[in-house]
């Protein structure tokens, strides 16, 4: 009768543990959530962390192609009424200018994997033929700087409408992405033309040039300071402004695209950074500022 009690007893406390096993396995379900398994596999027993995911933009892309206009063609930078794409800020090769493309590839390698398809005098409804030949090389980044040309026009009226900016920017962003849908995207805003008519206006020889046909909208009769004068640069002051909310606004919904936050528009430059020869154009020393501006956006870890 006692080995039976004994063999009873022994019986009881190995349903009690199996039941106690069972309650925490079941608690153990509930603490992962609800209905969802319990961690298995190598990875949870050792401890492992899980795999970051790949970021979205890459601080080092190792292939460049510009897209733009005179500016992005070192445009009377070098020599007069010439374009000079060795000082490019995009894409150049100058030591006295370290380009974009130079300053994430090295001198080396920028030569055999950076290309340059801006226009002098490209609009932006030029923008979307220079990306289609962008896409053929494939590069890892495209620059992006054009709308001056849009506001200098013979008069305010002659401006590119927002609209029709809007409609061309984004046709060149999707240009872009049916080619090349992880390819990243520079945006610089475009200057500031009111800045390069109170700067250029101090030097007789840059105003006698104006009278060229440099501008018009903005730096004609130079001198004038009459209200109809004053309302003629706001315009186009204005539309500038109005065309950098369209570039922000279309590169915001691009997730591998970056815009400059505004920081060509808002560069305080002087005439040490104006071409000699148009008092317009960068010249040597701005193509190196605007490097510099576009370097510190591509490489940011955040934007």
């Amino acid at each position: 009768m006692e080995r039976a009690g004994r063999r009873g007893t022994r019986r009881s406390r190995a349903a009690l543990a199996l039941v106690t096993v069972a309650a925490l396995g079941v608690a153990g379900c509930d603490a992962v959530g609800g209905d969802s398994p319990a961690p298995s596999g190598t990875a949870v027993q050792k401890g492992r962390p899980s795999p970051r995911p790949t970021p979205v933009w890459d601080t080092g892309p190792d292939s460049v192609a510009a897209v733009g206009d005179s500016i992005t063609t070192g445009f009377d930078a070098c020599s007069v009424l010439s374009d000079c794409p060795e000082v490019s800020w995009a894409t150049g090769t100058s030591e006295q200018v370290d380009s974009l493309a130079v300053r994430l590839l090295g001198r080396a390698e920028a030569a055999g994997r950076s290309w340059n398809h801006a226009v002098t005098g490209a609009r932006m409804a030029d923008l979307p033929g220079q990306m289609a030949r962008a896409v053929r090389q494939a590069p890892e980044l495209v620059t992006v700087m054009a709308g001056a040309n849009d506001a200098c026009r013979e008069t305010t009226s002659a401006m590119t409408p927002v609209a029709d900016f809007r409609a061309d920017f984004r046709e060149a962003m999707r240009t872009l992405r049916e080619a090349l849908p992880k390819t990243q995207v520079y945006v610089a805003s475009v200057p500031d033309l009111k800045r390069l008519w109170s700067q250029g206006r101090t030097s007789a020889l840059g105003k006698q040039v104006w009278k060229l046909g440099i501008c018009p909208s903005m730096l004609g009769d130079p001198d004038a300071l009459d209200a109809a004068a004053t309302q003629r640069r706001e315009t186009v002051h204005d539309r500038v402004e109005d065309y950098n909310t369209v570039l922000r606004e279309v590169c915001a919904e691009d997730r591998r695209c970056r815009f400059d936050g505004g920081a060509v528009h808002a560069y305080r430059f002087g005439t040490e950074q104006l071409s000699r020869w148009d008092w317009f154009h960068p010249s040597v020393d701005g193509q190196a500022e605007l490097a510099e501006i576009a370097y510190r956006t591509v490489t940011a870890t955040r934007p």
